[in-house]
This record gives C-alpha cells, sequence and structure tokens, in this order.
C-alpha cells in the first residue's frame, strides 16, 4: 500500500492486479480483517473488493473444512531449486544457461549485460550477482549486474570498492561476501595483475552498499569460498608467491576475524566447493594428485574425509548444492574439456552423468537459485 500511495493517481490502476499476486486467503485472519477488509482504498476500488470479499469466503471455508485449501486464492505457491549456468563460447561469458533435469538439457536464458571472464557469481534467494572480471580489453572491474530470475532481467548494483577477478564470493546471512583475488597494479600499462589479495568487501542488498571487513589472514585467489553454519570457508587458492595454497580460512562474522581452521589434504586451487548441511564437499582443482579427487569436510569438527571420485579429472570446474546432491559442471583436464554435467548422490558415495554440456558452452560460474513454480 506504501507503493500505491506514493503515487496515488499513477498507480491506483494496479491495486487489483497487485492483490491478485497476494495469496489473501493464508493471512492470519485478524490480519485479513483488521489490514486488508478496513483498507478504504481498497473498498473503493472495486475490482479490489471483490477480489478482498473472495479471498474471506475462501478463509471461512479453510477454517470450516480444517485447513482445506480449495481455491487458487489459498493454494501455497511451489518454489524450487533452478540451476544455473553462467558461461560462453570462449572464456568469455555472455549468457546465462539452466539445467533442465526433466528433459536432461541446457538451455540458453538470457544475455549478459556486459560479456567477461574470471568474474565470481552467487544466488541470494532469486537473484544471482556476478561481481568483477575483466572485460574484452582486460580492464579489472568493480561492476556488479544482479539477475533477477522471477523477472528474468538485468539491473546494476552498487560498484564493489575494489575491482577485481579471479575472486571468489558467497553469501552469508542474506549478505553477499566477496574474497580476494586479483585487482590491476596501478599506473602499469598493459594492466598486469597485483599479488593475490587480502581484501574482503560484503554487500547489502538491501542498503546497496559495500562494506570492506577484515582482511583474510592469506591473501589468495582463485580459491574455493563457501558459507556454512553461519561462518565462510576459504580452502586453498593461489598464493602471494603464486603457489598453490595448503589451509582452509574460516570467518567468524561475529567477530569480524579470519582464522585458520585446518590445513588441507593437499595443497590446491581452482577446486570446487559445495555444502550440504555441515558438510563441505571440495573436488578437482590443481592439486599434487588428481584432479578427480573429492574430500568432505566437516566445518563442525575441521575434519577431513575421502569420498567418491568424480567420473572424471577437472581443473576450474564449478559446484552447486540443490536437494541432498551435489552437481558439477565443466573444467578440463591438460587440454580436453569436461563435457559433462555430473551428480552426486552422497548417500551411495557414487557420481553419474545427468547430460552432455554442449560442446561450445565454457562454464564459468554455475549457482543454485530459488525460483517459483506455477501453482
Amino acid at each position: 500500500m506504501r507503493w500505491v500511495r506514493y503515487d496515488l493517481e499513477a498507480r491506483r490502476q494496479h491495486l487489483a492486479e497487485l492483490l491478485r499476486g497476494i495469496r489473501l486467503a493464508l493471512l492470519p485472519s485478524d490480519c485479513l480483517l483488521e489490514a486488508v477488509a478496513c483498507e478504504e482504498l481498497l473498498m473503493a476500488d472495486k475490482r479490489s473488493r471483490s477480489i478482498v470479499e473472495e479471498a474471506m469466503q475462501c478463509k471461512k471455508k479453510i477454517l470450516q473444512n480444517d485447513g482445506v485449501v480449495t481455491s487458487p486464492c489459498a493454494r501455497p505457491r511451489k518454489a524450487g531449486h533452478t540451476l544455473l549456468i553462467l558461461g560462453g563460447q570462449t572464456f568469455m561469458c555472455d549468457k546465462i544457461y539452466q539445467v533442465d533435469h526433466k528433459a536432461k538439457e541446457i538451455i540458453p536464458k538470457a544475455e549478459l549485460p556486459s560479456p567477461r571472464k574470471e568474474f565470481s557469481a552467487c544466488a541470494i534467494g532469486c537473484k544471482v550477482y556476478v561481481t568483477g572480471g575483466r572485460g574484452s580489453e582486460n580492464g579489472v572491474s568493480k561492476d556488479v549486474w544482479i539477475y533477477d530470475t522471477v523477472h528474468e532481467e538485468w539491473y546494476k548494483g552498487a560498484p564493489m570498492l575494489i575491482a577485481r577477478f579471479g575472486h571468489g564470493s558467497a553469501e552469508l546471512e542474506n549478505s553477499l561476501y566477496v574474497v580476494g583475488g586479483h585487482t590491476a597494479i596501478a599506473g602499469v600499462f598493459p594492466a598486469s595483475p597485483s599479488v593475490s589479495l587480502k581484501q574482503v568487501e560484503r554487500y547489502d542488498p538491501l542498503s546497496n552498499k559495500w562494506t570492506m571487513m577484515a582482511p583474510l589472514r592469506d591473501g589468495v585467489s582463485n580459491a574455493a569460498v563457501v558459507s556454512a553454519k553461519l561462518k565462510l570457508f576459504v580452502f586453498g587458492g593461489t598464493t602471494i608467491h603464486r603457489d598453490k595454497a595448503s589451509k582452509v580460512q574460516c570467518y567468524d562474522p561475529v567477530g569480524n576475524r579470519w582464522d585458520i581452521a585446518a590445513e588441507c589434504p593437499q595443497p590446491w586451487r581452482y577446486t570446487a566447493a559445495a555444502v550440504l548441511g555441515s558438510q563441505i564437499f571440495i573436488m578437482g582443482g590443481d592439486t599434487e594428485f588428481t584432479a578427480a579427487s573429492a574430500y568432505r569436510f566437516d566445518c563442525e569438527t575441521n575434519q577431513w574425509s575421502r569420498v567418491g571420485d568424480m567420473t572424471s579429472k577437472r581443473m576450474s570446474c564449478h559446484a552447486v548444492a540443490s536437494g541432498n546432491k551435489l552437481y558439477v559442471v565443466g573444467g578440463y583436464f591438460g587440454t580436453q574439456r569436461c563435457k559433462t554435467l555430473d551428480c552426486y548422490d552422497p548417500t551411495s558415495d557414487s557420481w553419474n552423468s545427468i547430460t552432455t554440456v554442449p560442446y561450445s558452452l565454457i562454464p564459468t560460474a554455475f549457482v543454485s537459485t530459488w525460483k517459483h513454480l506455477p501453482a
């Protein structure tokens, strides 16, 4: 109602349409009677009044039938996860693709407003946040592009405080954290990458503002970054000396502090990570041993265990969790690209291939986001 009253003359006409999008009959009875049915603007509009009256009748039937839902105005919306791959036909990413589980297909969905490479992407709710990266002229970017999966449209967010690429990002308590990476060395042309960054930034989607947070203990780029149990975890990466890192860095937002939580089973970078409950799964990467290996890290005990190997060796692959399973896409080994989208079932500790990725598609990021489904 505040939105309508802000520009009453122009927005009054949208009242009924807005009400149709709300499951009014699922509101508490007192709220429906006192806050909705007594709203003068709604009662003065014939179509809006009709919608409210229909909702009240539906609410009455629900109460009489012990909660049985009999009308669309009281039917809960369905929501599910959808898997989105960001990629392109070269290492320059220019499109978003959706994974269709039923058809076992990968379908083009939308184009990126500004093609880029070596960026990071993270989903919060129904939105995907694309941060930083390098453009077609290798300029390092501060840009933040936000993709709304409900309306399937892009808009720009506030730029990061530091331009960066090769960084990681993760959601923690409804905020976006951007960690590590490289930036360009000031005054050097052509642009050269800096050493791996320690700087960490937090983005608040509600205020559209960035804040600098406590720095990493050790600067890294190309690291796996995830959140679990209200903390951030950074696995491996490339150190300031350009070596493979072997530490697990953990961030506690309560104290705004980073600590070393554990040692990795081996030094690695370009790995993928995804979370199921208190278990973080790390797979592939540029390691001392085979890049097909996968591990499980218990973030409550900081203990490692080995899980089943992937179906193929993968460096620079991307992983997400959806439901109670993990999905991995992209990557390469030597000169060979990995052409399959694979699924890991922790119950059976086994991997299987879901579908083939079109050969022309090079995945740059992989996210799992909420999306409302038809009722």
